[in-house]
């Protein structure tokens, strides 16, 4: 077995190694293939894992897992890396995962963004949102602060204090390496202003203007769902999928219809983050939202994440909504239960409770900061908030760096914190799969007709929880086309009656139905059956076949007698 450590983040050379290892220790449960290349040319590696010996990954209802799409967010690939690990690790022991294996797959790309990654984890690390490649234009940016650069080469990005009387921080009076706001009219006392971390370009003594990214591209805007100009969403691409890093997935994702679900790591906030980022609850389809909860409650049952809606409670502003977002576009167009987990959450290890997940940052209690500041002075022996020191800036001159470790402290867990936040995760992930719509054989039968005639009876129900289709989106959206049944005949056999190949519609699992007499009402709708009249000699061997798209696929072979 790979000795993997996942206390730690990887590079990605390290990464492909790991991956590789995998593989080749556990060649029946695990196939690593590239699903394409990075802008840089990187492979992005994709491990399936599933019983190879019980049949063809796309002949089993798929589970997608992705980490690692915006760049600084490097604990995804950790994440998924684990999930790799426990999967593999716990085959032979957990009856859990042993079913989900031998009966499903699971689609993992720990690195979406291996281009991003490389800079985030560099000895010198620089901080962008996704890809290394200039957006919106390819020239140099104008002048101005470029922000989320390690100007003094000591593997962090801090923030940089320059006193000024003009600026809007102070000191706090007890403790002195914190910075709170001036009062809107205090004067008289000693000011300062704080900058990211960074260089300046053509700076002329007096105006500081802390420019875009040249390398602004947002990947998760890059999507089809709701997909809008630079003008109305910053970072969106020049159109749908322009970015290799989208498109990767999204190719891969149409071309695998067994896909039942999407769960994707990000960072921060502690969350499980379901869809309709452009819509309130009240506007979704009732069915599906209450599955959605039903799934995000079993989610926080086992990790402690609490499931919130991206609209009502995780907007960046209360008059925007975000689109062109991968979970939105698995769920708008292709209709599958869609997930961003958004792992670690600094404000719960500080002790600070009942809090808006992003207004916090615009504005919250002075004593939020200060058990903050003692929870990292005791938890990470003072390494998250680093102390203020003199720094003598190639162009600002004398100034100050210290600060928030963001990129160790916030963007990322902690590695000492790594393992234990990540763990309770796959056995969610595990329990998402094995909900999804299955299909499974109830009955085969053969009835004499006399004269060398028989019909051919195959029942096939769904014995999955999810209905065959996965959501009403599916059904509104046309994205799944049924049960199909097959049969094949021998030479020298008739159909004498059924079709050689028929559509028999989709199939309800024992998720919610509309109202509670429904669900006592609701009948067989999860069978269906299939008839055939062949012409044929006593003792001849008929095969028989249903297929589900999403369902997975059933074969019997029966023999007329």
């Amino acid at each position: 077995m790979p000795r993997v450590r996942f206390d730690k983040f990887f590079r990605y050379n390290e990464l492909s190694r790991i991956l590789k290892r995998y593989a080749k220790e556990y060649p029946d449960l695990l196939r690593l293939e590239s699903i394409g290349k990075s802008g840089e040319g990187r492979d992005v590696w994709l491990i399936t894992a599933t019983n190879f010996k019980s049949g063809s990954d796309v002949e089993k209802p798929a589970l997608w897992v992705d980490g690692n799409l915006h760049a600084s967010e490097v604990t995804g690939s950790t994440a998924a890396l684990y999930l790799i690990h426990f999967l593999v690790t716990c085959y032979e022991t957990d009856e859990t995962v042993r079913r989900a294996l031998d009966s499903r797959a699971f689609y993992v790309v720990p690195r979406v963004n291996p281009d991003g990654a490389e800079w985030a984890l560099a000895d010198r690390p620089r901080e962008i949102r996704s890809v290394t490649r200039p957006y919106p234009y390819a020239d140099d940016p104008m002048d101005g602060l470029t922000a989320g650069e390690d100007v003094d080469g000591d593997g962090r990005i801090l923030q940089m204090r320059l006193e000024d009387p003009n600026g809007a921080w102070k000191p706090h009076p007890q403790e002195p390496r914190l910075m709170v706001r001036r009062d809107p009219i205090e004067t008289g006392g000693k000011y300062y202003r704080i900058l990211p971390e960074g260089f300046l370009k053509n700076y002329d003594g007096v105006t500081i203007h802390v420019r875009r990214s040249k390398a602004s591209l947002d990947l998760n805007r890059n999507f089809p769902a709701g997909w809008r100009t630079e003008s109305d969403q910053p970072g969106a691409g020049i159109y749908p999928t322009s970015e290799p890093e989208a498109r990767n997935l999204v190719e891969f994702v149409m071309n695998h219809k067994n896909i039942t679900g999407t769960i994707s790591f990000h960072t921060m906030s502690g969350v499980l983050l379901r869809g309709f980022g452009v819509r309130p609850d009240e506007e979704q389809i009732p069915e599906d939202l209450w599955v959605f909860q039903k799934i995000g409650a079993k989610g926080t049952e086992i990790t402690g994440y609490p499931d919130i809606s991206t609209y009502h409670d995780f907007r960046y502003h209360p008059k925007q909504v975000i689109t062109g977002a991968f979970d939105e576009w698995t769920y708008e167009h292709i209709g599958v239960f869609s997930w961003t987990v958004e792992f670690w959450n600094p404000m719960k290890q500080a002790g600070i409770e009942n809090y808006s997940y992003i207004e916090w940052y615009r504005e919250h209690p002075l004593e939020d900061d200060l058990k903050l500041l003692r929870w990292n002075d005791k938890a990470l022996q003072g390494r998250g908030y680093v102390d203020w020191y003199p720094f003598d800036h190639p162009q600002l001159g004398k100034i100050e760096l210290g600060g928030w470790d963001f990129l160790h402290m916030w963007t990322n867990v902690p590695l000492e914190f790594l393992e234990k936040e990540i763990t309770p995760f796959p056995d969610w992930i595990v329990w998402h799969a094995l909900i999804s719509p299955k299909l499974g054989i109830r009955e085969t039968s053969v009835t004499s007709l006399g004269k060398d005639s028989f019909r051919v009876r195959l029942v096939v129900q769904n014995e999955g929880w999810l209905s065959t289709y996965v959501t009403k989106r599916a059904l509104e959206r046309k994205a799944t086309r049924g049960v199909i049944a097959e049969i094949t005949l021998p030479e020298g056999v008739s159909l004498e009656a059924g079709k050689e190949r028929e559509e028999l519609g989709e199939l309800e699992g024992r998720a919610y139905k509309n109202v509670f007499v429904d669900e006592l009402a609701e009948g067989t709708s999860d069978r269906v059956k299939v008839e055939w009249v062949v012409k044929a000699k006593k003792g001849t061997k008929v095969r028989l076949l249903a297929k589900h798209e999403r369902a997975g696929v059933v074969r019997a072979e029966v023999v007329l007698k």
